[in-house]
């Protein structure tokens, strides 16, 4: 004999077998994308071209844009500092190298290039569908905003680069670093001379 709960469990069974299928699917094609970084990028321009056209034909949300243009700041900054900020721990072996006799320890983000990529592909996603409703449309004078920003985004990334000249770490690597001499028999020229 089953109860009133049977019917509502067996509707739910197949929206959280749908759900589980979605779920494993989209992890499945987010791993794949991993390896190329490139084509993630073309894809998030991409969508962020269509949320600036959208934005624009509709005259509206700038509030949702300049919400959204804090957020990529504050991913943008979690993706140019280190994991272990020297300025706030304590020397425990973990610390960037200040000195050229310390030993090399390699550059780890607080925020990994993919999450930084996948949040902001998010976030361009989340404000593109803000945009369909009037209640987030608030009417304000953009201008205004657009130079808070931008006194914001050069306050913060003066900051931002004094910390890295103070700690000397640089975020970028440009494929491997060869600081040992050079041979000698790179330096002769070749024997066909």
């Amino acid at each position: 004999m089953e109860g009133p709960g049977a019917d509502a469990a067996s509707a739910v069974a197949p929206i959280a077998k749908w759900r589980s299928d979605f779920s494993r699917m989209f992890q499945y094609y987010l791993d794949r994308s991993t390896p190329h970084p490139l084509q993630r990028w073309i894809g998030t321009l991409a969508a962020a071209l269509i949320y600036l056209l959208r934005v624009y034909c509709v005259q509206g949300f700038y509030i949702v844009t300049y919400g959204l243009g804090i957020y990529i700041l504050n991913l943008l900054i979690g993706f140019l500092s280190p994991k272990i900020d020297p300025e706030f721990e304590a020397l425990d072996g973990a610390s960037l190298p200040t000195k050229g006799s310390d030993e090399f320890r390699p550059f780890i983000r607080r925020l990994p290039e993919f999450k930084f990529w996948y949040a902001i592909t998010k976030a361009f996603c989340v404000a593109f569908l803000m945009t369909f409703f009037s209640i987030f449309d608030v009417p304000v004078f953009w201008p205004i905003l657009l130079c808070y920003w931008i006194v914001l985004f050069v306050l913060t990334m003066k900051r931002q680069m004094m910390h890295m000249i103070k700690y000397r770490y640089i975020p970028f690597s440009f494929g491997k670093q060869y600081t040992g001499k050079r041979s000698a028999a790179s330096t002769s020229g070749s024997p066909r001379d």
